[in-house]
């Protein structure tokens, strides 16, 4: 089973190679497992920059993504599905389940982050006023940021719909 970093912190490190051992499936030989980070660094070998993994049918997500788009003139991320083989993947290598779409994740090479830290990590990335909002949001208590950030995924299909596929 995959180390997974206490919720309330809401910041998770990649686990060493030793720690990310999960198991393929319920069906599969106990003794395979997948090294996730190996299995995963061949997204980073040639681009350094990190991932934004989003829900791809959900109307909010798409238009984060879109937003982020523009505002990120420097092209600092990149973007992937949760839904996607490749975005299975790299929840995996962040510790978390492979069907998991209630939290925007950033993967960056040697850590992920989830929820209200994965928002505010984005905003350091991206074009003024951005990375200075994200600076004095840091402050807010973390189960407050996270309180809020889960409203608004926990209802985020029921306030701004969902659509058959992914936009981006």
């Amino acid at each position: 089973m995959a180390i997974l970093a206490p919720a309330s912190f809401g910041r998770l490190t990649v686990p060493s190679r030793a720690q990310v051992r999960v198991r393929v499936s319920a069906s599969a030989n106990p003794r395979t497992s997948v090294d996730w980070v190996k299995e995963t660094s061949s997204f980073f070998e040639q681009d350094k920059r990190p991932i934004m993994l989003f829900d791809g049918v959900c109307n909010l997500c798409n238009g984060g993504v879109k937003f982020v788009r523009d505002h990120d003139h420097n092209r600092s991320i990149r973007f992937e599905a949760l839904q996607s083989e490749a975005g299975k993947k790299l929840l995996m290598r962040s510790g978390r389940a492979p069907d998991d779409i209630s939290s925007v994740v950033l993967v960056e090479k040697d850590r992920s982050y989830i929820k209200s830290e994965a928002v505010l990590k984005i905003m350091k990335y991206i074009d003024l006023p951005f990375p200075q909002l994200a600076f004095f949001l840091q402050f807010a208590p973390l189960f407050v940021r996270d309180f809020l950030y889960e409203n608004v995924a926990n209802n985020r299909y029921a306030m701004f719909g969902r659509s058959d596929s992914c936009e981006i």
